[in-house]
């Protein structure tokens, strides 16, 4: 039946990606594909719809337990030292590194939170967390530049420990992959900008009791 063949193109469109990725997994194997008399690779509807759902369990099913430990993985980067050495960290006295490495594991637990979630559940959550690193930053003296930098520290270890976990775990589903990208960017995009304008709101306010 006509529509039941798709090019490299309408492959491509059928699954959100540049048609040279659609290539690229055709020819690594990691899509069923055939090819014509001539050469040309040519996908079955069918196929495509059955490889997408099955890529969505996939990353369903990995999706919360990797989270999980990469939260264990990144507990151990904290505490093996590496925040010791950061020079916005020096500064804090012991309850403001207290709350700062409550909040590392709140951007963590924040990102499980949003398993399954929509856009807007995310960013929701998101707000909550920049607000919150930006209350600790503003209440322990750091400045904007240095609220960020310790946001981004956090962040680093958050994308460090997931992609360490996935990458052990040897996930090689494409959607599973771009999907955890896309979200982590988003939420820590989303992050970052409720931090800075936490800063912003809190300093003028301070300059309005002047």
């Amino acid at each position: 039946m006509p529509g039941n063949w798709l090019s490299l193109g309408e492959a491509a469109e059928l699954l959100g990606v540049h048609p040279s990725t659609v290539r690229n997994w055709a020819d690594q194997g990691v899509l069923p594909v055939h090819r014509t008399q001539g050469g040309h690779r040519r996908f079955l509807r069918k196929e495509m719809e059955l490889w997408v759902e099955s890529q969505r369990v996939v990353k369903d099913d990995t999706e919360t337990g990797m989270f999980q430990n990469a939260l264990g993985y990144a507990r151990i980067q904290i505490i093996e030292g590496q925040i010791e050495k950061e020079v916005w960290y020096e500064k804090l006295d012991k309850s403001a590194r207290t709350a700062y490495r409550h909040s590392g594991r709140t951007l963590m637990q924040g990102l499980m939170k949003t398993h399954g979630a929509d856009a807007d559940n995310i960013k929701k959550e998101a707000r909550l967390i920049g607000v919150d690193y930006g209350s600790i930053g503003r209440r322990h003296g750091l400045s904007l530049v240095e609220a960020i930098q310790a946001f981004l520290f956090f962040r680093n270890v958050l994308v460090d420990a997931t992609f360490h976990v996935f990458e052990q775990a040897v996930i090689k589903s494409p959607y599973a992959w771009s999907d955890l990208l896309k979200k982590i960017n988003m939420f820590a995009d989303q992050i970052m900008i409720s931090l800075v304008e936490t800063y912003e709101e809190r300093s003028r306010g301070e300059s309005s009791k002047k």
